[in-house]
């Protein structure tokens, strides 16, 4: 590691600990202590306020309610960051505004000729949903739904949520205990657990009008949500496994009451786990179809006789 990333890192790593040693220094990143005092020396010069205790317990500890010095970024740490904001572009993402600025800030701290790559990368680089015709990082042409911000806000604050969603020009109330909210097919999804009905429920961002707390002397207490969750879980009759190929079906097309859990960090593999209610038939046909989308990537764990005969019937219809 050559020295200026080094005590990069060591600035970090004092700056999030009350107090440290000159041993542990040497023995976090393995150095001697005549290069530990000299890097910490250096710190101190660069501005970060830090205080000596002696004794055979002593060490160091930054000072409380001072000024720490500007963060030094590293070309690589520069293009890392600069990159993460460009991946993320058209995502219609919260809080845009402020990415807007923090890409501006950067800007704005490096030297000429890391704005130079910068503009070259900018132009090069393409990601997913990028509009090729206005590829500009600061272009604010993916603002989210309005209702994000403040549903992101008020989860913040407590899960437990009264939401209203207006649809087809009707508006209905729920009140859930917010599981996750997640991206997923271009929209953002809010999985949740409807405190009346007692199941797990899909609701669009894009269909909220209205989102505040739940009054705290109704609530179900959170071990007994997700005991409830648990039990219902046991009922899923429906588990198949999802390479690439049916992994890139399933995003182009999934009912929104399925979701996938992907079962390694490439997202290459994922499991799909459902209930199919095969006493309806229209149910039974719309999952039999998409099963057959999904294509052949796949590979069954547990499916109910009547998916499996339909699907066989499918087949059979198909090869004739």
């Amino acid at each position: 590691m050559k020295k200026v990333e080094r005590i990069n890192v060591i600035m970090r790593y004092i700056n999030n600990r009350a107090q440290f040693t000159i041993s542990e220094i040497m023995r976090e990143f393995n150095i001697s202590r005549s290069t530990a005092i000299r890097d910490i020396r250096e710190i101190e010069a660069m501005g970060m306020p830090l205080v000596a205790e002696v004794g055979r317990d002593g060490g160091y500890f930054v000072m409380h309610n001072s000024v720490l010095p500007d963060v030094r970024f590293t070309n690589h740490e520069v293009k890392a960051l600069f990159i993460a904001f460009m991946a993320t572009r058209n995502q219609q993402l919260p809080y845009l505004k402020s990415r807007q600025s923090l890409a501006e800030k950067l800007l704005g701290l490096i030297s000429e000729n890391q704005q130079d790559d910068l503009v070259l990368l900018n132009q090069i680089l393409l990601f997913e949903g990028t509009n090729p015709h206005n590829p500009d990082l600061l272009d604010l042409s993916d603002l989210p739904h309005p209702m994000l911000e403040i549903l992101i806000q008020t989860l913040l604050v407590d899960r437990y949520l009264s939401i209203t969603i207006r649809e087809d020009k009707i508006s209905t109330s729920y009140s859930i205990y917010l599981l996750h909210l997640y991206r997923e097919k271009s929209a953002w999804l809010i999985e949740g657990f409807d405190l009346k009905e007692e199941k797990k429920k899909i609701i669009p961002v894009d269909h909220l009008t209205d989102v505040k707390l739940y009054p705290a002397k109704k609530r179900i207490s959170r071990k007994k949500i997700l005991e409830k969750i648990s039990k219902q879980e046991e009922a899923i009759n429906l588990v198949i496994e999802l390479g690439p190929k049916a992994i890139s079906q399933f995003k182009k097309y999934h009912p929104l009451k399925v979701s996938i859990s992907y079962t390694n960090p490439y997202q290459t593999t994922a499991l799909l786990k459902a209930f199919i209610d095969v006493n309806k038939q229209e149910e039974l046909n719309d999952v039999t179809n998409w099963l057959m989308f999904l294509g052949t990537d796949v590979k069954v764990r547990k499916m109910p006789g009547e998916v499996l005969e339909d699907l066989q019937e499918r087949l059979r219809l198909y090869c004739q």
